[in-house]
């Protein structure tokens, strides 16, 4: 559920925090107050597009955070197919808009994209109220909502038909490219015949071109390793003071008589000694070097024929950053190639039967998904309808329509779109085309109420849901409201005490007017401050002890409700 909304520096509000309570909470406010203020905040939080303008005047940028605790299972299965994983139970979004028009999104500290952002916010939380936001206007949702209707049987059917579709999606590529192959094989044969004999000869080893290109380091520079070695052992040999290594013999020579006079000396001894050992090692090490190296003019030829041969097969099969691994792997799906080429026909043929199984697998799945879908669209619309007509639409028709697509998908062959009449004699239309926002609310209310076992998405935000509506159409609102808070956590902005009694948890949006600037604060209303709010939406110029009974009687009614349910 959404638990904390926190806002800085956003259009009429200086800096606010709420902490939301599970089931329903209400938000109510004189007109003006800064409530719309507050849904735009969430918006976008949520990734919707913001003007600098709504950052507040005099301030560098506005800051919206929305805190998520206690999220279901399923939706944290799906977050992590997002790879975002909640941070001890939490979901932590945050949106910064700068003055400069910067646009930082993060979540749980980590900055992810406009796209990552709304992809994730989908998942916990669905605003209805202004067109431009409504889940419901987009017809790709419909089928979502139809599938959540359909249950169990149907979920599981397009969990097998998305694993076969990929299957035979991979097959009927391969066909396609075999196919293409066929117009061109008798040039790829002889192409690949041509690239494999000339790999195969050059018998490559892994690993090979490294060490040939250091020795070729080695080979390149040899005149000067031997005009440096060579001078280190003339400095060793034939120092101004004699012979390096017989003057250390004759300083150990010394030592050694010391030696017999005090042990102690022994340590000294030791290292002349091994000073010795080490400048005969190399003497010896470096005479052999050169005389091995007299010999590698021919080397050099050797190594820099196989490094060209080398190299000219990597830009050949595997590209200028390609390495030896590379060109065999060529070789070895070449090889394989010229296989499949030498038996093409055969193998054409076992692939369009392999294609044909695996489509009539999925267009099978396609069809008993299809039956099951039209028979929940029936009920579907059917209940959907009863729920309307409680809600004032008296003659509304509604009906989810069903196409066929022109080839199946990973989703099944159908598509559907919720038509709607709100009117005697009007004929059924796009949903998109017929409806307001406040009308778009309560048919959105009403399939909420309907999938409210169903629907995944823990947190739902109404506004306007109470536009054009009074009296016992306001009741039945509160009463579905309190009906879906059961299973979902809802807030709610209303003008109507019906709506603003059924709360169980209220708040007052109010805005004070300071020497400088205006600000709007959000509270937490506590019982008799509830039983004043209520007053104040009943009540006219003068609020009469007349209206706090009914406001009193209101709530007392509510509690009631909720009881039953």
């Amino acid at each position: 559920m959404l638990s904390r909304l926190f806002v800085k520096n956003y259009a009429i509000i200086d800096e606010t925090e709420i902490e939301f309570k599970n089931r329903l909470n209400i938000l109510t406010g004189e007109t003006g107050a800064g409530k719309s203020i507050l849904i735009g905040s969430v918006n976008a939080a949520l990734g919707e597009r913001v003007s600098r303008d709504m950052i507040r005047y005099g301030a560098d940028y506005a800051l919206i955070e929305l805190t998520f605790t206690d999220i279901p299972d399923k939706t944290v299965e799906e977050l992590k197919r997002l790879d975002i994983f909640p941070d001890d139970g939490e979901i932590l979004i945050s949106r910064k808009i700068t003055a400069a028009g910067k646009s930082i999104c993060k979540i749980n500290g980590e900055t992810v994209s406009l796209e990552e952002l709304k992809n994730c916010s989908s998942l916990l939380l669905d605003i209805h109220g202004q067109n431009e936001h409504h889940s419901l206007l987009k017809a790709s949702s419909h089928i979502k909502i139809l599938d959540k209707f359909a249950g169990a049987e149907n979920e599981k059917l397009l969990s097998e038909l998305k694993n076969e579709y990929e299957t035979w999606n991979r097959t009927e590529k391969e066909l396609e490219s075999a196919l293409n192959t066929d117009i061109t094989k008798d040039t790829d044969t002889t192409y690949l015949e041509f690239a494999l004999n000339e790999i195969k000869k050059a018998e490559l080893k892994i690993g090979e071109d490294e060490e040939l290109e250091e020795e070729f380091k080695v080979l390149s520079n040899s005149r000067q390793i031997m005009e440096a070695l060579s001078q280190s052992l003339q400095l060793v040999n034939d120092s101004e003071s004699g012979n390096a290594g017989d003057m250390l013999g004759e300083a150990v020579k010394c030592m050694n008589k010391a030696v017999q006079y005090d042990e102690k000396l022994s340590g000294l001894s030791d290292i002349l000694e091994n000073a010795a050992s080490l400048i005969y090692d190399f003497k010896h090490d470096a005479e052999s070097y050169i005389n091995k190296a007299e010999n590698s003019a021919d080397r050099f030829a050797e190594v820099s024929e196989r490094l060209d041969t080398i190299n000219n097969l990597k830009k050949k099969y595997a590209g200028h950053s390609g390495s030896v691994e590379d060109v065999l792997k060529y070789a070895s799906d070449a090889e394989a190639k010229l296989k499949k080429l030498e038996n093409f026909d055969e193998y054409l043929n076992e692939l369009k039967k392999k294609e044909e199984r695996e489509r009539k697998v999925c267009l099978r799945l396609c069809e008993k998904i299809t039956a099951l879908r039209k028979k929940a669209a029936d009920m579907l619309s059917e209940r959907i309808g009863e729920e309307l007509k409680s809600l004032n639409f008296v003659a509304a028709r509604f009906v989810g329509k069903m196409e066929p697509l022109p080839k199946f998908t990973s989703n099944g062959a159908d598509s559907c779109e919720f038509m709607i009449s709100l009117n005697p004699g009007e004929p059924l239309k796009p949903l998109v085309k017929v409806a307001s926002g406040g009308e778009l609310s309560r048919i959105m209310l009403a399939i909420k109420t309907v999938l409210a076992d169903k629907d995944e998405i823990p947190s739902l935000i109404f506004d306007e849901i109470d536009t054009g509506i009074s009296g016992r159409t306001a009741q039945k609102v509160s009463e579905k409201l309190g009906v879906l808070a059961a299973t979902h956590q809802i807030i709610c902005i209303t003008h109507l005490a019906q709506i603003a009694s059924m709360a169980d948890a209220h708040y007052v949006i109010e805005k004070t007017n300071g020497k400088d600037s205006v600000k709007t604060e959000i509270r937490e209303l506590g019982p008799e401050e509830r039983v004043s709010e209520l007053a104040r939406i009943l009540g006219g110029a003068e609020i009469t002890n007349t209206v706090f009974d009914n406001a009193r009687e209101m709530i007392a009614l509510a509690d009631q409700i909720k009881k039953n349910h």
